[in-house]
């Protein structure tokens, strides 16, 4: 049995009792694992509603005026890329950019892995921040609206705009994937490293080596790929709806 049998015979079938194998409708264990710590991180989010809630009702409190700030710097943003504060617009980059920032540091929690190191989730974060984009796009300036981009200046440029719309997917993607994979193995090579000496485990404890690499491998890379990821989205969403004079939503 080669390796390729292996894999399919460890991978889930979630269509199965229906008789569909097909490898196209299989998970790979790998992906299942990431479904898991995605779930996982679903819950977290969920949980943290109410004492955050709770948090927010002393408005004295440090931790409520940490998020309160947060909050307000996202608000920030979203005027000065659209001009004026249009909720639902806000609610989205906000739910991106919270889900993208748990992802990336999920790692400091004991048996937790980022699944944004899994290019599956990257793909689907922008492929779902793509579709966004294009369906706000299409309501802010109509479908004819929305096709003359792709034959301006002239008509021969259509498929030179279609690939950049595409291109941005990949790029999203891959940027946010390649940076949070990249320092997970880093990570990784460094906790293997010092795991072989006690002496090297006791030179980082004391340096505090070990805290600087888990700090910006983890919380500090993981906050600035997903800020750069929530301003992409935004500014190919002010972008789509440059045009959109709808009222509905706004906050002044």
């Amino acid at each position: 049995m080669n390796n390729l049998e292996v894999a399919v015979e460890q991978a889930w079938h979630p269509l199965a009792w229906l008789g569909v194998t097909h490898p196209f409708f299989t998970v790979g264990h790998d992906e299942v694992h990431v479904i898991i710590q995605t779930w996982i991180i679903l819950l977290i989010l969920f949980l943290l509603c109410l004492p955050v809630r709770w948090i927010l009702k002393n408005r004295q409190s440090i931790l409520s005026h940490i998020i309160l700030s947060g909050v307000n710097t996202l608000i920030g943003l979203c005027k000065q890329a659209m001009g004026k504060l249009i909720f639902p617009h806000f609610a989205f980059v906000s739910s991106i950019f919270i889900f993208i920032l748990i992802s990336n540091i999920i790692s400091i929690l004991p048996w937790m892995e980022e699944p944004t190191q899994n290019i599956n989730t990257t793909l689907a974060l922008s492929l779902t921040s793509f579709l966004y984009v294009q369906y706000h796009g299409i309501r802010a300036n109509g479908l004819g609206g929305y096709l003359k981009e792709y034959i301006e200046p002239f008509f021969v440029m259509a498929p030179l705009h279609i690939v950049s719309k595409l291109a941005s997917i990949v790029s999203m993607a891959f940027r946010l994937f390649g940076n949070i994979f990249g320092g997970a193995i880093i990570a990784s090579m460094y906790g293997s490293l010092i795991q072989r000496s006690a002496i090297l485990e006791i030179v980082g404890l004391g340096t505090g080596l070990n805290f600087l690499v888990l700090g910006f491998f983890s919380l500090f890379e993981g906050f600035l790929q997903a800020f750069v990821f929530t301003m992409l989205s935004l500014t190919y969403l002010s972008i789509a709806i440059t045009h959109e004079e709808q009222e509905c939503g706004v906050i002044s």
